[in-house]
């Protein structure tokens, strides 16, 4: 099966995450998809094929050779976020000739060269897209398929390799995707994760992540009669918003530049709140934009009195590349792998996060490598089945380099 076919596949599952749920996984279609690729990985002849309870599925491809050589891992999420919807995806496969893409005529939607000149690189190819309604879900199934269609070459080919471990995670979307992966029970030296951008993305460095959740309590009192009495607790979050830099959002900042990005507000006269979440590649700034945020609840209350906001702050994760700064040969390895394939490296920084960022302060090393797909959770979202073969050749050229280490 070709990996363009396995994707397609693949993503007739809609398997949106639900941050809301308390379940692990967070939604029961994922394990719908799961399943599906436990039997696949069977049907294959992978061995210790195991899905748990908490929907991570684990499986490993031994070794042909008797030559020391690294346990690698290989990880992907089976999730896809909820940004839009997932469901029905209408799939197409268009061969681009360049210009703008209609992606659903009844409803007049395009992607246009003027909003994605990224389009751009892609003449000549043959790119996967949806109807203009729903996310494609190439962020991860671009990944999924893209192991699992390694593991089939490396089963039907003669060349040495080491044992291969694989695990396809739930909950990824939602910060959660780590959250249960037993490091010891997958027994891989390092690992990559397959769930990047295009193709000769190779990622070691993340943000520092925190979510923050900012309550606001009024006093409510009928308006005409209001003069130094109401409390607007709206208004309190509007004002708590204006104290943090204005320019420090995504829409504003690029590369290594850090956030605050208003995820969610609600609210009446008595009652408000915001929900945000803080991102810096340097710890020291990061650490800084919590205290911003301090700052601005602490004036607040100042300013309408004791207990009128409230701020709750958590980490969620940290930048792997204090981790991966160690065993920088897992990355060059990588990068020597595209290079072999005449694939340029484009090493960037990750402007979120992967599983992979935390697996690495669990204890295994594990950087992030590209999909082929762009524009990940939107209607827009795209994949090269060119890119998403270059893929296939990169993730097997590692394998086999690590014979020869």
């Amino acid at each position: 099966m070709q990996p363009y076919e396995r994707f397609l596949k693949y993503v007739a599952y809609p398997t949106m995450s639900d941050e809301r749920s308390e379940t692990v996984p967070s939604s029961e279609k994922q394990i719908v998809l799961s399943m599906a690729l436990a039997a696949e990985l069977m049907s294959l002849g992978l061995e210790d094929v195991e899905l748990d309870e908490k929907g991570y599925l684990y499986a490993t491809l031994p070794a042909n050779t008797n030559k020391a050589c690294p346990t690698i891992g290989l990880v992907a999420h089976v999730d896809t976020s909820d940004a839009c919807a997932d469901a029905p995806i209408a799939a197409r496969i268009v061969d681009y000739k360049g210009g703008d893409i209609l992606l659903n005529e009844e409803k007049g939607i395009y992607m246009t060269v003027a909003d994605y000149p990224n389009l751009q690189n892609y003449v000549g190819q043959h790119l996967i897209v949806t109807d203009g309604t729903t996310l494609l879900g190439a962020d991860d199934k671009a990944g999924v398929a893209a192991i699992i269609s390694v593991v089939e070459r490396l089963l039907a080919s003669d060349a040495e390799h080491g044992t291969v471990k694989i695990c396809f995670t739930p909950d990824e979307e939602i910060g959660r995707g780590a959250d249960h992966f037993d490091v010891e029970k997958f027994g891989a030296d390092y690992a990559y994760t397959v769930d990047g951008g295009p193709l000769g993305e190779l990622e070691y460095e993340n943000f520092n992540a925190a979510s923050a959740v900012v309550k606001f309590a009024g006093v409510s009192i009928h308006p005409g009669s209001a003069k130094d009495k109401m409390k607007n607790a709206q208004l309190m979050a509007l004002a708590f918003n204006a104290l943090l830099p204005a320019e420090q959002i995504p829409a504003m900042t690029e590369g290594y530049e850090g956030f605050f990005h208003l995820c969610d507000m609600q609210g009446d006269c008595e009652h408000a709140q915001l929900v945000y979440i803080i991102r810096d590649h340097d710890r020291a700034l990061f650490e800084e934009k919590k205290q911003v945020m301090q700052a601005a609840a602490d004036e607040i209350n100042a300013r309408f009195g004791a207990g009128s906001c409230t701020l709750s702050m958590k980490d969620s994760y940290y930048n792997m590349k204090e981790i991966i700064d160690e065993h920088m040969y897992i990355v060059e390895r990588a990068k020597v792998a595209m290079e072999q394939l005449g694939i340029a490296p484009i090493v960037v920084p990750i402007r979120g996060g992967t599983d992979g960022a935390r697996l690495s302060f669990m204890g295994l090393p594990c950087p992030n490598l590209c999909t082929g797909g762009e524009n990940f959770h939107s209607r827009f979202e795209f994949l090269s089945i060119e890119s998403l073969n270059g893929v296939v050749d990169i993730v097997e050229r590692i394998l086999y380099n690590a014979v020869k280490e």
